[in-house]
């Protein structure tokens, strides 16, 4: 057991969210925009975010909490791989509080998510990092994972996504 283990082990616990955690959701939301630098593009509502995780199902979220105050969260949702023929999770935001991260609390909330993708009988467990947060990356890289650096992420939003849907 390594010394952020013993630390933090019974004061840091994780739990799936519930409705009534909307505000603390979009908070967290708000301030990965703000970290990210793309706060101009955080949309997302209490209503939206209510109608999508838990009237639609479309996505899950977990929250870490440390000594009983919510300290991070992760979002995912299942994708497929065709090549596996088996669904993965797609982890779309990772977050922990600036002020408790190096706590180990970021690799506790992945090793949650990996635990899951193993009793779901996923064959992978991916995301996405911006290329400029080197924190991120060498975080992530000391875990094991392996970056995909021969593939391009494209997206398609607002207009041109309804023009490309013949609207």
């Amino acid at each position: 057991m390594s010394d952020k283990e013993t630390m933090h082990t019974d004061a840091f616990h994780i739990r799936q969210a519930v409705p009534a955690d909307l505000k603390l959701i979009l908070q967290f939301i708000q301030k990965l925009g703000a970290y990210e630098k793309l706060s101009h593009e955080v949309v997302a509502t209490e209503e939206k975010l209510h109608k999508t995780l838990f009237e639609q199902r479309m996505a899950e979220v977990i929250i870490g909490e440390y000594q009983g105050e919510p300290v991070g969260f992760a979002l995912f949702f299942h994708n497929y791989s065709t090549f596996l023929g088996q669904a993965g999770i797609y982890l779309e935001d990772l977050f922990i509080d600036p002020e408790m991260r190096g706590k180990g609390f970021g690799e506790k909330l992945l090793a949650h998510l990996a635990r899951i993708a193993v009793e779901r009988d996923c064959g992978r467990l991916e995301w996405s990092c911006l290329d400029w947060n080197k924190p991120s990356i060498c975080f992530y890289k000391g875990l094991g994972a392996k970056p995909l650096d021969d593939w391009t992420i494209f997206r398609v939003t607002g207009d041109t996504l309804r023009e490309m849907a013949g609207l």
